[in-house]
C-alpha cells in the first residue's frame, strides 16, 4: 500500500510537505480548472508530479454527470467526456479514477465544521433532520429504479472503454449514506448496494473506492466489509466517523470506534496494494479561519494522519 495525499494539480506548500512526509503517491483535484480531462492539461498535471518525485496514480474529480445520473437530455455528451477522460488517464498512466454516483444532484453533505474535540480541534458532523430542513430537489422527478437503470446504462458505455485504456474506475459512497437525501434517491448507501452494482459489470476495472468513514456510517464493520468488496478495492480513503448515517461525527483517525489496525490488516488478507489517503481531518490550532482550505483538507490533521497510516503498515508487515 502506498501513502498518498490529495494534492492541487500544481505544486504549492502541500507538495513539499508530501515529499517530507514520504508519501509515494499523489491524488489530484483540479480546483478552479477548466475542461481539465483534455489530454494537454492531464499530461502537465502528470509532468508535474513526476518531476516532484510524487507518481500521480489518482484523479479524485469529476465531469458533470447530473443529466447522466438523471437520465435527461445530454448524458450522452456527458458519458462522452467521461470516455475522454478515461482514454486520456491510459495514455498517461494514470490507473485510477475515483468517482461518485448519486451524490449527482445533492453533493456532500455537512452541517457542521466546528464540533469541538480534544485540545480545541474541531471537528465536522452530520444532522439529517437539520439537513432534512432545507429545500429538496424533487424536481429531480427520479425513482430509485429509474436510478438503477441510468447507473447500468452508464457503466455499459464506460467500462468497456476503462478496459480497453487500462484504467480502473473506484465508486465511492454516498456522503452520507442515505437514501433519499433532500428528496433525490441514492443507492451507494450499503455493502449490499456495492455488491449490486459490482455485479452490473464483472470487470476488474469496476471497482471501489472505500471509503472508511461511509463505511462505518453504514454501520456495518469495517473488516469485514474490505474482505467482502476484496480485489474490487482499488482506492482507500482512510477516516473514521462515530455515530449513524442520521447522526455521526468525523474522528480523529487514531479515536474512533474502527479498528485500524484490524483494517490495516485486511486490506493485506484481500491483496490490496493500492493508494490509500487521509481524508476528513480535524482543524487544529491557527487553522479555524484558513482561507481557500475545505474543512477536512487542512494541513496538520493530515500530517498526523499520513504518520499513523504509515505506522500502521509497519505493523502489518
Amino acid at each position: 500500500m502506498d501513502p498518498a495525499l490529495m494534492l492541487p494539480p500544481s505544486p504549492d506548500r502541500r507538495w513539499t510537505l508530501a515529499k517530507q512526509l514520504g508519501v509515494s503517491s499523489g491524488v489530484v483535484r483540479f480546483w478552479g480548472v477548466d475542461d481539465w480531462w483534455e489530454f494537454d492539461t492531464l499530461l502537465r498535471a502528470r509532468n508535474r508530479f513526476e518531476d516532484h518525485g510524487i507518481p500521480l496514480r489518482v484523479v479524485e474529480d469529476r465531469p458533470p454527470m447530473t443529466k447522466t445520473v438523471l437520465g435527461k437530455e445530454g448524458r450522452d455528451e456527458e458519458i462522452e467526456t467521461v470516455k475522454r477522460l478515461l482514454r486520456n488517464m491510459g495514455k498517461l498512466g494514470i490507473e485510477t479514477y475515483c468517482w461518485v454516483w448519486t451524490e449527482n444532484p445533492v453533493g456532500v453533505l455537512r452541517t457542521s465544521d466546528s464540533i469541538p474535540d480534544r485540545g480545541g480541534s474541531l471537528k465536522t458532523g452530520y444532522d439529517h433532520e437539520l439537513s432534512e430542513r432545507a429545500d429538496d430537489h424533487s424536481e429531480a422527478g427520479i425513482t430509485e429504479d429509474e436510478l438503477w437503470e441510468n447507473l447500468e446504462y452508464f457503466l455499459d458505455e464506460v467500462v468497456p472503454v476503462a478496459e480497453e485504456a487500462g484504467v480502473n474506475m473506484a465508486l465511492h459512497p454516498d456522503d452520507p449514506p442515505l437514501s433519499p437525501v433532500r428528496g433525490v434517491p441514492r443507492l451507494v448507501t450499503s455493502v449490499d448496494n456495492y455488491e449490486r452494482i459490482l455485479s452490473l459489470h464483472d470487470s476488474p476495472n469496476h471497482g471501489v473506492t472505500f471509503c472508511q468513514g461511509n463505511f462505518a456510517a453504514m454501520e456495518t464493520d469495517v473488516p469485514s466489509a474490505i474482505r467482502r468488496l476484496g480485489d474490487r478495492i482499488h482506492f482507500v480513503h482512510f477516516r473514521d466517523v462515530e455515530g449513524s448515517p442520521e447522526s455521526f461525527v468525523e474522528t480523529w483517525h487514531d479515536d474512533g470506534p474502527t479498528d485500524m489496525l484490524a483494517a490495516m490488516e485486511a486490506y493485506r488478507e484481500v491483496g490490496f496494494d493500492g493508494p490509500i489517503r487521509p481524508d476528513h481531518v480535524p482543524k487544529m490550532l491557527d487553522e479555524e479561519d484558513r482561507e481557500g482550505v475545505h474543512a477536512g483538507y487542512t494541513d496538520m490533521g493530515r500530517l498526523f494522519a499520513v504518520g499513523y497510516i504509515k505506522g500502521l503498515l509497519e505493523q502489518t508487515e
